[in-house]
Parts: C-alpha cells; structure tokens; sequence
C-alpha cells in the first residue's frame, strides 16, 4: 500500500492531504512551534520554493508528544507557521508519532531505518521521511539533520530526476 493511502487530514480539517501529495516526492517531518529545531521551518520553506515545480512537497506533521512543544490549536500552528516563517507546504492535522495513539501513517514509517541503522520511535521533533511519488519510504533522516543538509538535497534531487 502506498503512505498516500493513509487518511490524514490537514490542519484546517479538510479530508485527504496525504492523497493530495499522491504522485509527489514528499519530505514528511514532525513539526513542533515551541522547540529549539523550530528554525528549521525556514529551511524546509526554502526546500518547498526550490523544488515544487519539480513534484515535491514538504508536509508538516503537528505533533505535542515531546515535552509539550506543540500545545496550540489549529489555528495557532497554522498562524504561527504562516507569519514566523512564511510557510506555504502543507501541514497536517496534530497527530501522535508514537505508542499506543500512533497514527497508521508513523505506524508504516518507523519500520524504516535512517543512515546509522536506527528504526523504532520516533526521537524528536523534525524526524525527516522522504517518500517517493509512489509512495514508497526512501530515506530516514534524524531531528538533527537539517533540512538544507547535502544528504536530504541530493536525495531529493535523485528522487526527482
């Protein structure tokens, strides 16, 4: 089954932003307002302007479970997102990345193991997913590999070639 299958809403409720992404090479990250990585929101905009007109897209994925850094409403993710750092990618609805109120989507993407070999929970906020237009996980990336990092861009660049 391709993760675009996977029913996930966006962060203003509206049904499908996974099945909205189908066909795109996608860079899906767990994202948190009130984080010390919280900066790298404005790398993972310059990846979004840089590489959407090629079939790529960065989703944001809201999620509180780390130390209570993503504590708003929708509409203060969305507002912060917007006017801290102009994003313009989608963000999805606030979900759990880990145990036993894990989305089905997370479910399917901590199988897969980043460059050091580690797979299983989720570590931290900004947990980086690349995921093929087909729908398949191509690469893991850690909360600490920022999303300008060559590794992340020639992945990207590879999988839209």
């Amino acid at each position: 089954m391709s993760l675009y299958q996977n029913d996930l809403a966006a962060l203003d409720g509206t049904p499908g932003v996974l099945a909205g992404l189908d066909g795109k090479v996608t860079l899906v990250v767990n994202v948190a307002s009130k984080c010390g990585l919280t900066g790298q929101y404005t790398q993972l905009e310059e990846l979004q302007v840089n590489y959407a007109d090629q079939g790529f897209s960065v989703l944001g994925v809201p999620c509180n479970q780390f130390m209570g850094q993503e504590p708003g409403s929708a509409e203060e993710i969305q507002t912060f997102c917007s006017t801290e750092y102009g994003v313009s990618f989608p963000l999805s609805e606030k979900i759990e990345v880990n145990g036993d109120g894990r989305h089905p989507l997370y479910a399917e993407l901590t199988q897969v193991a980043d460059a050091e070999g580690r797979d299983g929970d989720i570590q931290w906020n900004f947990e980086k997913f690349l995921i093929a237009a087909d729908g398949e996980v191509i690469a893991r990336f850690a909360p600490t590999v920022v999303p300008d990092d060559p590794a992340i861009v020639s992945a990207i660049e590879s999988a839209l070639a």
